[in-house]
């Protein structure tokens, strides 16, 4: 009896109204995002204001894209916080190069 085999039950989390699965993904993405904020939020330091507002105005509509895809599209919202990273630098970067931005 003490060398039975048992099968290994794996936590999940589910919803109980709709009896679905949770999915971590969405999560992640939304971590990612919010972390970017940061970025976005202290560009004044490179960029003049007229630039960080825009760049603030895209920061939001990916939150609220975000938000759009956390159920139908859970792991999207993964390459959307990385993708918040990268267009962050592009515009900073594209900034410095092409419109003189200097710190």
């Amino acid at each position: 009896m003490a060398f039975t085999r048992r099968r290994r039950v794996r936590p999940v989390a589910i919803d109980p109204a709709t009896g679905r699965r949770i999915s971590p993904w969405p999560f992640v993405g939304l971590v990612l995002l919010v972390s970017s904020f940061f970025l976005y939020a202290a560009s004044g330091l490179l960029a003049p204001a007229w630039a960080v507002a825009v760049l603030l105005l895209t920061w939001l509509a990916m939150f609220v894209l975000c938000f759009v895809w956390w159920s139908r599209h859970p792991r999207w919202t993964v390459a959307l916080g990385i993708v918040s990273f990268v267009w962050w630098w592009v515009a900073v970067t594209a900034g410095g190069i092409l419109l003189d931005w200097t710190a």
